[in-house]
């Protein structure tokens, strides 16, 4: 703001008939003198007088709106400043400013008034334009040492002086600190909404009062056995997942569950939490139930293409909200590729990577399981390729591998997914079959062959060929006894198949 420094000169108050031309008793001009010198905030006693005819000469010109004038040619704001004349600041002002006096207050008005007071100025002359005799702004002024001050700024025109704009009040309140601490405060909540919104982990923000409302119904019936309960009302989970109300989710959440935006997110919620999560769910109630408001669990949810997600869930009640559970936070993880990883690794244990049948460790291990159980009796069917080495040899390793594929498609499904068919190594391979007689191992037998047949008439390429051998054992045998024999009988079925063929043999 640019002042008339020559201005600047201890004038008569308002009322005074220097002013105005009337007369006031001196008990008022001197009361008046002392509630301005002493009052707790800077006050500046002003003459808008100048700046008055400056906007009665523009709204002569034409212009109506002065906002948008004033903003489309900025250079006249300084202009307005320019005529308003500073009459008297009180030692509160001079304080704050770091003025020894008020002609050294107003040579120094240019380095106090600078920056950032464009647009609060403006505000101020748009309100006296359009008829009101008070304002106030938040502003920023400097001190004469370059110190930033953060100010509300009020002023009014003094009664009396309304049609001349003579004399105006300013009061003028730090509130620097305040400020800062705003800003601050400011700052802080940018930068907890930017780690949320871009943690690299999934994070939701919910409401669990209406859960706690439901245990605390439970627990007002006399009901200590929290579990036995869920057993018999099953259904108390599914309406405590209904009383979750979610507040907000980051965007690495959007991602994980390939939501389009938290709109959508949150109308199809029922999408994301079910079949498997309500096992895991009970599971947190039963925790919820014994006060343990940390928790941490896999658990599986579904995005919104209907794809599992396993994820590693960490929940909390946020410190301050343990009474009421209006406050939690929920963190996910994507562990899906771990689980993978785990599962593939489980499946390598257990399984011939090639034919995807069991492995001789397994075999070897079910059997001894069922040789201590049962049910008897065992039938153990033993199996040996035809061909193999001539295969290697004339076609290469590839094309042996593919045969080995193909023995394992046909006793999957001659046998099924949940009977213990193995590769035990190289070309030979083993298939336990608790419970089943003699009877129903001619029948394997007969499916095996058809099975065969079909795969030759799909395949072109090496005739797929087996030599088989079969032996079931009662209760009291040893299962490693019918293994022997099976294998016995395998090995004259692979002789008389290598008599009666032109194939090389393998030993």
């Amino acid at each position: 703001m640019t002042i008339d420094a020559a201005a600047a000169v201890p004038p008569a108050h308002p009322g005074t008939a220097a002013n105005d031309g009337s007369a006031s008793p001196a008990a008022g001009h001197d009361s008046f003198e002392d509630m301005f010198e002493l009052a707790p905030v800077a006050l500046w006693l002003e003459d808008y007088s100048g700046l008055k005819a400056l906007l009665d000469q523009w709204r002569a010109e034409g212009v109506e709106d002065l906002r948008t004038h004033l903003r489309a040619h900025p250079e006249l704001v300084p202009q307005c400043a320019a005529c308003i004349r500073v009459l008297k600041v009180n030692r509160r002002t001079l304080d704050l400013y770091g003025a020894r006096d008020l002609p050294h207050l107003v040579e120094n008005l240019p380095r106090v008034f600078r920056d950032d007071m464009f647009e609060p100025h403006v505000e101020e002359l748009v309100a006296l334009w359009e008829g009101r005799n008070a304002f106030a702004s938040a502003t920023v002024n400097y001190t004469l040492a370059g110190r930033r001050l953060d100010i509300l700024l009020h002023g009014m025109v003094l009664p009396g002086h309304e049609g001349t704009w003579r004399r105006v009040l300013l009061s003028i309140e730090d509130v620097t600190e305040s400020a800062r601490a705003s800003r601050r405060l400011v700052r802080s909540e940018r930068y907890a909404r930017g780690l949320f919104e871009h943690s690299p982990v999934s994070l939701w923000v919910e409401d669990f009062s209406g859960v706690k409302a439901r245990l605390d119904e439970v627990r007002a019936l006399g009901i200590t056995d929290f579990r036995v309960f869920l057993d018999v009302h099953p259904d108390f989970v599914a309406r405590c997942m209904r009383e979750i109300r979610v507040m907000d989710v980051n965007q690495q959440t959007l991602q994980l569950l390939s939501a389009p935006d938290k709109d959508t997110l949150l109308a199809r919620l029922p999408e994301v939490f079910r079949d498997d999560m309500k096992p895991h769910f009970a599971e947190q109630l039963v925790d919820l139930w014994d006060g343990k408001l940390f928790q941490r669990r896999e658990v599986v949810n579904y995005s919104l293409s209907g794809e599992a997600v396993d994820v590693h869930m960490q929940f909390s009640v946020l410190p301050g909200y343990e009474a009421t559970w209006e406050l939690v936070l929920v963190s996910l993880t994507d562990i899906t590729a771990r689980k993978k990883a785990e599962a593939y690794l489980e499946f390598l244990g257990k399984h011939d990577v090639l034919t995807q049948l069991r492995n001789r460790s397994f075999f070897e291990d079910d059997m001894a399981r069922v040789e201590r159980n049962g049910p008897f009796p065992v039938t153990v069917v033993m199996a040996d390729l035809n061909g193999l080495k001539s295969v290697n040899d004339q076609l290469g390793h590839a094309a042996g591998d593919a045969l080995l594929r193909r023995v394992g498609e046909v006793l999957r499904k001659a046998v099924g997914e949940d009977v213990n068919a193995a590769r035990l190594g190289g070309d030979e391979f083993g298939i336990l079959l608790p419970g089943m007689d003699d009877r129903g191992a001619s029948h394997l037998i007969e499916r095996l062959d058809l099975l065969i047949d079909l795969n030759n008439q799909f395949y072109h390429g090496p005739k797929l060929s087996l030599a088989l051998g079969v032996a079931t054992c009662a209760a009291g045998e040893r299962v490693e006894d019918a293994m022997s024999r099976a294998d016995a009988q395998m090995y004259s079925a692979k002789k008389d198949f290598y008599a009666t063929s032109a194939h090389d043999r393998r030993r």
